[in-house]
């Protein structure tokens, strides 16, 4: 099975990954195997910046049993360290959607297809007209996805804006939301790798859609999880949600006058 699946690698970073996660399959399932290293990598990067001292604590008891069932930390962090450069080389993909799918995991599994990532490209190029416009009228635009899958929608948007001299960065805030939790942090893992501002939500997006003032501004429900990018505690980002708090402020006062 291992040999199968490493000739599916469409070029030498998949390879790479498909080599080191077929090592960690020989006493545990394809799909255990996956759900511990996503699960894992998502909080190693997320405790990074994470403010809320429960909610590091509670992710870093669960990082600590992914290790433990993975066999040590070596062999995830060679997987990340991949992921990263893979990134780095090509930010026109889905990386670990592709994985997902060549593993046979979705359909295995949830019954899950991701859409292709040149299908999403087209989609993000269709929706890219007047960005600069939208940019100057407000400062900023943001972007959903309320099935995000492992974020192809999200990075295409990305990329799009790059090739419309859009700093993505300082300028656009990405917000996704996935009932399935290890597909939405497939999505956060890749969302912070290439550097998007904005959050990954965990939960139903009919039964409990995101609210609140802005997306700047999300209300935290308790059937929901929240997973914030490193990028949304940058400078940028926390100034641009300071001047729209104080804007806020102003605006319910001189309703109240």
């Amino acid at each position: 099975m291992a040999n199968k699946i490493t000739r599916q690698a469409s070029n030498e970073k998949e390879k790479m990954f498909l080599e080191r996660f077929n090592s960690l399959c020989y006493t545990r399932s394809s799909w255990q195997v996956w759900s511990d290293f996503i699960t894992a990598a998502a909080i190693a990067i997320a405790n990074s910046t994470e403010q809320n001292p429960k909610i590091h604590e509670e992710r870093e008891k669960e990082f600590s049993k992914c290790i433990e069932r993975l066999g040590g930390q070596d062999i995830p962090a060679e997987m990340l360290g991949i992921i990263t450069m893979a990134l780095e080389e090509n930010s026109e993909q889905d990386f670990l959607g592709n994985i997902f799918m060549k593993l046979e995991l979705g359909s295995h599994w949830h019954g899950q297809f991701f859409t292709p990532y040149n299908i999403c490209e087209l989609m993000a190029e269709i929706n890219s007209d007047n960005l600069k416009q939208q940019i100057e009228d407000k400062g900023w635009i943001s972007v959903n996805d309320c099935a995000c899958g492992a974020g192809a929608t999200l990075i295409a948007a990305a990329n799009v804006f790059r090739k419309h001299d859009v700093n993505f960065q300082d300028h656009a805030l990405f917000v996704a939301q996935d009932v399935d939790r290890i597909a939405g942090m497939m999505c956060f893992i890749q969302l912070s790798l290439i550097g998007c501002s904005g959050y990954v939500v965990i939960a139903n997006s009919l039964t409990s859609p995101l609210t609140g003032n802005s997306a700047l501004f999300p209300e935290e429900k308790e059937e929901q999880e929240f997973w914030y990018t490193p990028m949304w505690f940058s400078d940028v980002w926390n100034m641009r949600r300071a001047w729209n708090l104080m804007d806020l402020m102003f605006r319910k006062m001189s309703n109240e006058l």
